[in-house]
């Protein structure tokens, strides 16, 4: 058997930016101070007159990442979820997302899988934040492959965008050669009819290993892949839902305004259906290992088995 690859998405962001860096001479790249952490540093070590350090200053970046896209260049702006969508959310809201420009926002380390770095940084409202901006695109991918397609679909899309990368290291689950990502597209990665699990992020990795699981209690899980949260698919939600007739959602985030609520918002308006969210549960995070952290919070693979087979009594 061979050894599962694992990638940190915010490795995947800094390979994809060089590599894009070299096909978009219009792209340029800015960061607060944190280029080592979030992997801005290999664009800048290839493309260094493109890339920024507005220092410890997330809000002044949003402003000057807003000015640069008017004259028509595509910028990435780029620092912890914490910051990027927590600090600056003011300027995102008023700078980006009011006049609608052409910013990108690769938000890094985000989730509990920050790990030791604690409670203050553990960012697991992000995703629910940029939600509610007007006509912000909210992306969340699950592997290195997918974090490449995200960067570069962001690239080609005319308008605000806002991408969650993760700290630690995660399996590769999307090489295969059917993989194509579109904005606004969920995609099956296993099928079944027993219950539905829609998961996004990290936790795509865990909805699999726990659907083996329940496959073993003769329990048949369908699991979805959401990595644009906004626009959501919401026919492959609809489409799943019918067939099973509950459904889980799992992710690394809050339980309030993420995922699960947009999931809700579907099911709830035009397919009333039982619905489980887990995820972290209206609490803050703590410092441990990010593997700790993920067992802790039941986000791993035994954990979302344990859940979805309570939920199905």
């Amino acid at each position: 058997m061979s050894e599962v690859v694992k990638i940190a998405t915010r490795e995947s962001y800094g390979n994809a930016l060089k590599e894009l860096g070299a096909e978009y001479p219009n792209l340029v790249v800015l960061d607060a101070d944190l280029a080592a952490a979030t992997k801005t540093g290999v664009f800048k070590k290839a493309f260094p007159d493109r890339h920024i350090d507005c220092g410890i200053a997330e809000c002044n970046m949003i402003g000057i990442a807003a000015g640069l896209a008017t004259t028509g260049l595509i910028p990435f702006a780029s620092s912890f979820a914490m910051f990027a969508a927590g600090r600056a959310y003011e300027q995102v809201r008023n700078s980006v997302g009011y006049p609608h420009l052409n910013v990108k926002i690769g938000a890094t380390h985000a989730g509990i899988t920050v790990g030791e770095d604690g409670a203050t940084h553990q960012c697991n409202e992000d995703l629910a934040l940029m939600r509610t901006i007007p006509g912000m695109v909210v992306m969340c991918p699950s592997d290195d492959i997918e974090a490449k397609a995200c960067v570069r679909a962001a690239i080609e899309y005319e308008g605000p965008v806002y991408i969650r990368f993760g700290r630690a290291a995660v399996p590769v689950i999307n090489d295969r050669p059917d993989y194509k990502f579109e904005i606004g597209k969920g995609s099956v990665v296993r099928e079944g009819k027993d219950v539905t699990i829609v998961a996004t992020g990290i936790c795509v990795d865990s909805a699999l290993t726990a659907a083996e699981m329940l496959k073993a209690d003769g329990i048949d899980a369908e699991v979805i892949n959401i990595c644009t949260i906004k626009p959501l698919d919401e026919d492959i939600i609809l489409k799943s839902a019918k067939k099973t007739g509950k459904v889980v959602t799992v992710e690394e985030h809050s339980v309030i305004g993420g995922l699960g609520s947009a999931v809700c918002d579907v099911l709830s308006e035009k397919l009333p259906t039982p619905v489980k969210k887990l995820g972290m549960q209206d609490i803050f995070g703590e410092s441990g290992s990010a593997a700790a952290l993920v067992e802790k919070y039941k986000l791993d693979g035994k954990g979302v088995y344990a859940d979805v087979k309570e939920f199905l009594k």
